[in-house]
């Protein structure tokens, strides 16, 4: 993000089985549910550039070899899942710069979302935060459109840009390129610059300006994109505070045709007040990134859980927008992120059959043999619920072995009224000698109880990897209920692993 501000010209302008209950209507399975975005990978994007700025004066900046080495690597990894990529060269200042402009197949071709960060540092240093935190972001929500092989109704374009730090030179290079037909095409632009700030805030741009300063709204359109995200942090508990569009990211080239624009930002300078930190956390009286602009932004200069959330709200925004199926969460009812114990209870009828593997609350270690196996990263945090948390010596010391392994919530009291939706992250890994007869499975419990999920197992190889799940339980509005997981092993020769994190239900 720059320092300099510009003057804005603003308008005023998946083979799951979901069953319902008998009594209800079919599940509504969220078609295009939102993934979680795997903050892992965005560190390890992370890593990526960090290591690109050590090896290249300390900085990816304009004209110097670590941005054009940038733009290789984020280049290197769509390309290689199917993305449609272009460079696009400039020149400011004597030097040539680079936009990254990238494709994904389909979609309406009148109808683009476009989603964007600008890739450069400053040259005082590598610019892990600003912006390597959008850019990596945005660069792991692609990748897991190209995982999805995601079917959209918009057209997706995603962009990195140069020589932001120096007044929007590549945004402003890449809208003056665009004839007015092709401007037309683009109904919304999502700009992410600075997400992972050390000591956060959560700010979305303010789209209709309904905190009434500084800037005015932004072109017709704009609102609709900040509610998206507003929707997507009030959906996990998090207030937001509205952000001004003064000119100081990329979304000014775009707003200044008329382009509608939104976006997620963590803060720079500015110092965090009271309120904010008895919001949100954090040190009061202190900048939300102490390192802005400084040789010290480095991958040390990250906040994990901010950089999660906003990750987490590029891919449910993307999903949102890009296919039109998803609908918005809704507000919590009940959620556990398994970081504390809440009461689950393993074999909770004294009836599981597994004599290893039962599944537990735990941070777990990574195994593999051949594929992934036990996942030793989650979803949030450090746990979550996993059958038999333990590595061992070798792949098969703790998946599940002979037979039925399962735990189950605390009791739920669900509310009268709305639509009650259940959503968790899961897996289920198993090697070839597995069978159709393995599977992971969730239940609710009420006054009946009715399977809600089934991943049945196969001869095949299936690695550990997260994915997510939703259903409609508003067959049990105003019961109390218990959520049942359960894991099954057919046979002692089955290898077989599987993971729970990230429960929530929803009322909308």
């Amino acid at each position: 993000m720059k320092t300099s501000r510009l003057l804005a010209a603003l308008a005023a302008l998946a083979p799951l089985a979901l069953v319902s209950p008998a009594s209800a209507a079919p599940a509504k399975i969220m078609l295009a549910a939102a993934p979680n975005i795997s903050v892992t990978n965005v560190k390890a994007h992370l890593t990526q550039l960090q290591s690109i700025a050590t090896a290249n004066g300390g900085n990816r900046a304009h004209g110097r070899p670590g941005y054009l080495a940038s733009v290789n690597y984020v280049k290197g990894q769509l390309d290689a899942v199917g993305w449609t990529t272009a460079v696009q060269s400039f020149t400011y200042n004597g030097a040539t710069g680079y936009n990254l402009i990238a494709d994904w197949p389909g979609g309406d071709p009148n109808d683009v979302l476009m989603v964007g960060s600008h890739l450069d540092s400053v040259t005082a240093g590598p610019g892990i935060n600003d912006n390597g935190s959008g850019s990596a972001a945005n660069l792991e929500v692609a990748l897991e459109v190209a995982r999805q092989n995601l079917t959209t109704t918009k057209h997706l374009r995603f962009g990195w840009w140069g020589a932001e730090e120096l007044g929007l030179r590549g945004s402003s290079a890449y809208v003056n390129s665009l004839s007015a037909t092709e401007r037309a095409k683009i109904k919304g632009y999502l700009n992410f610059d600075m997400v992972g700030s050390p000591n956060p805030g959560y700010f979305v741009y303010d789209g209709d300006n309904s905190d009434g300063v500084g800037s005015g709204p932004g072109p017709a359109g704009s609102a609709a994109l900040e509610k998206v995200l507003q929707d997507y942090f009030t959906s996990i508990g998090v207030a937001t505070e509205g952000t001004d569009f003064d000119g100081r990211s990329d979304y000014g080239p775009f707003i200044s045709v008329g382009i509608p624009a939104g976006g997620t930002f963590t803060g720079a300078e500015g110092r965090k007040t009271a309120a904010q930190a008895a919001k949100w956390g954090g040190t009061s009286g202190t900048a939300f990134d102490r390192c802005y602009h400084s040789s010290c932004d480095t991958t040390a200069n990250i906040n994990d859980t901010a950089l999660d959330r906003n990750a987490d709200a590029i891919g449910y925004a993307v999903w949102t927008l890009a296919t039109g199926t998803t609908t918005p969460p809704g507000t919590t009812v009940w959620s556990d992120t398994f970081e504390t114990a809440t009461g689950w209870t393993a074999n909770p009828s004294g009836t599981d059959t597994a004599t290893a593997g039962a599944f537990e609350r735990g941070d777990p270690a990574a195994t593999s043999s051949g594929v992934a196996l036990q996942l030793g990263t989650t979803v949030s945090g450090s746990f979550d619920l996993v059958t038999g948390a333990a590595a061992g010596t070798s792949a098969g010391d703790f998946d599940v072995d002979g037979g039925l392994t399962s735990i189950r919530s605390p009791a739920i009291t669900l509310p009268v009224s709305g639509t009650l939706t259940l959503q968790f992250s899961w897996y289920l890994a198993h090697l070839n000698n597995a069978t159709s007869a393995d599977f992971l499975r969730v239940r609710v419990v009420g006054t009946t109880t009715t399977t809600v999920f089934t991943q049945a197992g196969a001869a095949s190889n299936r690695a550990g990897s997260w994915a997510t799940a939703s259903v409609n339980i508003s067959a049990y509005s105003g019961q109390s209920v218990r959520i049942l997981v359960e894991a099954n092993d057919s046979g002692t020769a089955s290898l077989v692993e599987a993971g729970v994190d990230d429960v929530r239900i929803t009322q909308s």
